[in-house]
């Protein structure tokens, strides 16, 4: 028995050792891990209220009408320019056709409106021509009437050759009087037929106007991706009808690039400024880190550019710690970023300047 408490106590003493020892290694990484997060507390500004960020562009229907066909699946990677929807245009097509009919009666009709203007210049002239043979004929008359006016006051004529002579001077001037108002009626009708003209030609430029814009409907018919990029969820259906303005689904846009939004509290951001290098970890991709630098920082808080920012004058004030978005540009070539999604979550420690 003694041999065998003995054995025991060895086990007991064994353990016990074995026991501080494992406290006394838990104890000084402990510590350790205590100073380095006291370091990194002392000399970095974290936070883990940070996301992913690119651009998510919706993409409008400039024109109303039916789906024809959709060539995009969901999440496809598509080119700008790509054909994305086709609206049924068939309807369109017939109104262009309408209006191009209607264009070319206007244009036809202006024509003949020309015409009646030459043709009113035309009559304009030779009444012209009237006047002045009517002008020399009364010239004579007035002549003639004076000479005999002179001889009947002689008695060299009878007064029934005066009277006559005196008649025909009442016609020449009736003549006159009356080519001179044809001149002016016909100078009138010329008048009007331009001012028709210029009504026509405003009609024409109008129905030129609603041809164009019909043709617009049937390129807009044809929607295509405004930028390289991913589509994302696809909710339309061949047969659907949409209307103009109509968000027919969404684009990540990969022109432009992606950065970290990134939120730190306010009593951090003293220690922050544009051109700070920051370190990135995704939740995505633990143990790989991503290089950024800071783009830029927020004029205001993010709740004043909410939709009802809080008003602290209502009586209900509690004091609350506010963030301000802070924008981080991703440093790292493309192919490491390729991986990145919009949305992911990201904590960010920035070195305190």
């Amino acid at each position: 028995m003694s041999e065998k408490l003995k054995k025991y106590e060895k086990i007991d003493r064994f353990t016990v050792k074995m026991t501080y020892l494992i406290a006394l290694i838990i104890l000084v990484v402990l510590l350790i891990w205590g100073l380095v997060k006291v370091f990194h507390f002392w000399n970095y500004e974290e936070t883990n209220d940070a996301q992913v960020q690119e651009y998510i562009n919706p993409i409008l229907s400039r024109s109303s009408g039916y789906v024809q066909e959709i060539r995009y699946r969901d999440h496809q990677k598509v080119q700008k320019g790509d054909t994305l929807v086709i609206l049924d245009s068939e309807e369109t097509k017939v109104q262009i056709a309408e209006a191009k009919a209607n264009l070319a009666s206007s244009e036809a009709q202006l024509e003949v409106m020309k015409s009646n203007v030459n043709t009113a210049h035309s009559y304009a002239s030779v009444s012209q021509a009237k006047i002045n043979a009517a002008k020399a004929e009364l010239w004579q008359q007035q002549q003639e009437f004076q000479r005999y006016k002179k001889l009947y006051e002689g008695e060299a004529v009878t007064q029934q050759k005066f009277e006559n002579i005196k008649t025909q001077l009442a016609v020449a001037e009736s003549n006159f009087e009356a080519i001179k108002n044809s001149l002016s009626v016909s100078q009138n009708k010329t008048n009007d037929a331009s001012a028709q003209i210029a009504v026509a030609e405003a009609s024409i430029a109008q129905k030129k106007a609603a041809v164009d814009r019909l043709e617009l409907e049937i390129k807009y018919a044809v929607i295509t991706a405004p930028s390289n990029g991913f589509m994302g969820k696809k909710t339309l259906q061949e047969g659907q009808f949409v209307k103009k303005g109509q968000t027919l689904g969404f684009i990540v846009d990969e022109n432009q690039g992606k950065w970290i939004l990134a939120n730190f509290e306010e009593t951090q951001i003293a220690n922050l400024h544009e051109g700070q290098k920051a370190k990135i970890s995704v939740d995505a991709f633990p143990g790989e880190t991503f290089q950024g630098e800071i783009e830029s920082l927020s004029p205001a808080t993010g709740s004043q550019f909410s939709l009802l920012p809080p008003d602290n004058a209502t009586g209900n004030f509690v004091k609350i710690t506010q963030r301000f978005p802070v924008r981080i540009k991703i440093t790292e070539d493309k192919q490491k970023l390729v991986k990145l999604r919009a949305g992911m979550n990201a904590e960010v420690s920035i070195p305190k300047s």
